[in-house]
């Protein structure tokens, strides 16, 4: 009757299942640790795309339109009126 003794779980019942439990926890922390990444960089991706698109007035040739305006007045293309209107409407917020 030894192998009766043996399925009752006093050779190797509870370390199977505390080795299953120490298991469990590493996936669970494991996949916690993976969606905290996941929010961390879409937080981080929103954010610069929002700062990316925020200063409106660059160019891409990296120009922003206060001296295009200044250029174009200084190659006579505008005139003085023109200009200042130009130049206070890009002052406004």
């Amino acid at each position: 009757m030894p192998g009766i003794a043996m399925m009752g779980g006093d050779m190797m019942g509870g370390g199977m299942m505390a080795a299953m439990g120490i298991w469990a926890v590493v996936l669970i922390a494991t996949v916690l640790a993976v969606l905290v990444a996941a929010v961390l960089a879409s937080i981080w991706l929103v954010r610069r795309l929002r700062h990316d698109r925020g200063d409106q007035s660059m160019l891409r040739d990296g120009a922003d339109a206060a001296d295009i305006l200044q250029r174009r007045y200084a190659a006579g293309e505008i005139d003085d009126d023109e200009y200042q209107r130009r130049r206070s409407a890009l002052s406004r917020p």
